[in-house]
């Protein structure tokens, strides 16, 4: 019997490989996508487009707002997204980008872990990525493996005998190899977003850190990005 599983899923490049993915993997997905106040809602357009064209089991939106705390570029128009910035700045050591969302993967995290425990699922995906936002605390491994011991800690299903696993399947891939495994998926990437500031018609900057790491990602493989850019 396959089993059902939830995918965390907002509209990006990555999001949609983990959802293949778990299809590959012969589990039942059921897509969650949050509406959390982000600048870039584009990506829920792109989200729900991914869903039908995957055909997930159910896909659920959920409305929360974490901008009335601020404190993320992505979140707050008074904090710019970072643009041009140079591999040595992105990559700097102990640096965490304004375009982290404070708490962020362990809220929507828990919405998933509560969605698990009423189908019942005993899996969650998610595609966080430790190569190329290693400055993203909420995107590392020991995060992952501590939030899965609470998980199992702090509901029926994991107190019952059950073991809750969150799927992490890109933790350790490069951009290119994503894009690679996609592709050999099906995934259809002209239908993702990824950019951190996109135009109101949804085309991408090209400009932020995710752009630039999404573009190298199809350069190193000899490959047109098929996502519209404003330039």
């Amino acid at each position: 019997m396959r089993r059902k599983a939830i995918v965390l899923l907002s509209g990006g490049l990555d999001s949609a490989t983990v959802l293949a993915l778990a299809k590959k993997q012969d589990f039942m997905p059921y897509a969650l996508s949050f509406r959390y106040g982000q600048r870039h809602a584009h990506e829920l357009d792109c989200a729900q487009q991914i869903a039908a064209q995957q055909g997930v089991e159910q896909h659920l939106t959920v409305n929360l707002d974490l901008s009335v705390f601020g404190g993320s570029a992505l979140t707050c128009a008074d904090i710019d997204v970072p643009k041009d910035r140079s591999d040595s700045e992105m990559g700097a050591t102990g640096d965490i980008p304004v375009t982290y969302v404070p708490a962020r993967n362990t809220v929507f995290l828990s919405y998933a872990l509560a969605w698990a425990e009423v189908l019942p699922a005993l899996d969650i995906f998610i595609g966080v990525n430790a190569l190329d936002y290693s400055g993203y605390p909420d995107c590392r491994p020991d995060y992952i493996h501590a939030f899965e011991k609470m998980a199992n800690l702090a509901t029926k299903i994991g107190t019952s005998g059950q073991h809750l696993r969150i799927h992490t399947p890109l933790i350790n891939m490069k951009k290119s190899e994503i894009i690679s495994q996609g592709l050999t998926l099906g995934v259809d990437y002209a239908l993702t977003s990824t950019c951190y500031a996109p135009a109101s018609n949804g085309h991408a900057c090209g400009k932020c850190d995710a752009c630039q790491l999404r573009l190298r990602g199809f350069q190193q493989l000899s490959l047109s990005d098929p996502a519209p850019y404003t330039s």
